[in-house]
């Protein structure tokens, strides 16, 4: 059987799906260039061009049309019949997505209750922030922050947000008094940087216009995530703005307090995705209540 390099037409299904050799780098985890050279190893292996090049990009030659629209069934079969294969071995390995801060601030704290209650269930967690490809990654149970809704999944709304200025008890000493929330803007504000799919989340300008203030200071210092924002709060490097639901353990242990009592809600919740199929697996459906409870739990005592 003479097949073409398999990697290769996985590149090249990417660029066509996505629109591009930079979006199916980003789905795949390479460069754009690594894409771009797949798919020249695969034009040279037919010997056709299946991409035309642009100065604005690339587009699809009838060819490569042609080989797209047939590859797109027989790899979503191959996709499908692995996930049947891999579930099958693996019935009590249950994959979760989700954003890294999400991970270290929520999720990995209660892995430990998960396992007492539940030992049967083998966990894989893996951080990321990409849209959730959950045939081709592999990934029972994605969770992330958005507006909703999700089309073609089951998703629950599993974890509001609201936001609070939050410091280290030693800096919150050493900051003098604190009357309103005024007067955080003559100490040190770290910032968070914005996440491009969910633009309207809430950082220090929006936080403090909810209290009648503009904020046209400097967005520094600033950090990739909000685990490392917090992380520079909590050894005393100045106030984060930052939801409860990543917050909330270090203020529950006092290794965070708040400067001020009032929190700003969120323009967007944590989500709950899996496939609708997914459940019929017993340790997904598990994993999912389990998760769901411990939501409740949580809202309940924010």
């Amino acid at each position: 059987m003479r097949l073409p390099p398999l990697a290769a037409v996985r590149a090249f299904e990417a660029a066509a799906r996505l629109g591009g050799f930079q979006n199916a780098g980003d789905e795949l985890h390479v460069s754009a260039g690594a894409v771009a050279h797949q798919v020249k190893q695969l034009e040279q292996w037919l010997g056709v061009t299946l991409f035309q090049r642009l100065a604005r990009g690339v587009v699809l030659t009838p060819a490569g049309r042609q080989y797209a629209n047939a590859l797109k069934p027989l790899l979503a079969g191959i996709a499908e019949v692995s996930e049947q294969v891999r579930r099958h071995s693996d019935e009590n390995v249950v994959t979760v997505t989700s954003v890294p801060s999400f991970v270290t601030r929520w999720l990995m704290p209660r892995l430990g209750s998960l396992r007492e209650r539940h030992p049967q269930i083998d966990m894989r967690v893996l951080a990321s922030l990409h849209p959730v490809d959950f045939l081709h990654e592999g990934v029972d149970v994605a969770i992330r922050l958005g507006p909703g809704p999700y089309p073609g999944l089951k998703a629950d709304a599993l974890l509001d947000e609201c936001f609070s200025a939050v410091c280290s008890p030693g800096f919150l000493a050493q900051a003098g008094t604190l009357r309103t929330p005024g007067d955080l803007l003559r100490l040190p504000l770290l910032h968070d940087e914005l996440e491009p799919r969910i633009p309207e989340e809430i950082n220090w300008p929006r936080w403090l216009q909810h209290f009648g203030l503009n904020y046209t200071g400097p967005l520094r210092p600033s950090f990739s995530h909000t685990y490392l924002t917090l992380e520079a709060a909590a050894n005393g490097q100045g106030v984060a703005v930052a939801a409860d639901v990543l917050a909330g353990e270090d203020l529950r242990t006092g290794r965070l307090v708040r400067a001020f009592p009032e929190r700003v809600s969120g323009p967007y919740r944590f989500h709950l995705l899996r496939l609708p199929e997914a459940e019929t697996r017993p340790a997904v459906k598990t994993f999912c209540d389990w998760l769901l409870g411990e939501a409740r739990a949580a809202q309940a005592q924010a």
